[in-house]
């Protein structure tokens, strides 16, 4: 094979065995410090990735379920995040907006491997007034509009060319109605019932401290990891 060791499930094993976790410099957490809400840590750390040049740290798995109970899970863009929660957007058409129009539950989960931090986000979702979404798909960039109007996510697709040509009409579309928005554009807010802040250790004692919504508040707690 030319010179290359062909891989098998055993080197494999042993390749990802070898690769190093939790390396450099890493930040400290101290829990006792923490702010009584987890949306200000979150905020905390979020501003400590982007000073750090940590690469999209807006980035963030989305997981979500239909009626069927099936998990499908993928990787969108935080838009904002308040004392309400945490907010994201998509076509309601879209499989993950289909799954939320069945089951209005999702979790986030957000990983900076050059700090290994790790923020969980569990709790249910609410659709955003018409106005909003349309405010925020206004937001978006040309290209994403454009692809947004078409409202065709996850269908088949005949060719790139297809797509390439009816992005182009989309786009010409948005020339002539700047203030065009999709109607099916929905920007909804995952209003948290538990949050979980991870901070990797090298020699593996890991500090996590979760965040669970009670009646009068927020409480804290320490896990193990």
């Amino acid at each position: 094979m030319n010179g290359r060791r062909r891989v098998t499930t055993t080197n494999l094993r042993q390749l990802l065995r070898g690769l190093g976790v939790f390396e450099g410099e890493l930040p400290r957490f101290d829990p006792a410090g923490t702010p009584p809400a987890p949306h200000e840590l979150f905020t905390g750390w979020l501003l400590e990735a982007i000073r750090a040049g940590v690469p999209e740290p807006h980035a963030m798995t989305l997981s979500t379920a239909g009626a069927d109970g099936v998990p499908s899970a993928r990787v969108l863009i935080l838009k904002n995040v308040d004392a309400a929660g945490w907010q994201f957007a998509a076509h309601a058409r879209s499989p993950k907006g289909r799954e939320l129009a069945e089951r209005p539950y999702a979790a986030l989960t957000f990983y900076w491997q050059p700090q290994a931090r790790q923020i969980r986000v569990r709790g249910p979702v609410v659709a955003e007034s018409p106005e909003r979404s349309a405010a925020d798909f206004r937001a978006r960039g040309a290209g994403a509009r454009a692809e947004a109007l078409l409202g065709r996510q996850s269908e088949p697709l005949e060719s790139p060319a297809a797509r390439d040509a009816a992005v182009e009409e989309s786009l010409a579309r948005l020339e002539r109605e700047p203030d065009l928005a999709a109607p099916e554009w929905t920007l909804y807010t995952v209003r948290a019932e538990a949050v979980e802040f991870w901070q990797g250790d090298r020699h593996r004692r890991h500090t996590r401290l979760t965040y669970r919504r009670e009646a009068d508040g927020w409480r804290k707690e320490l896990l193990w990891p």
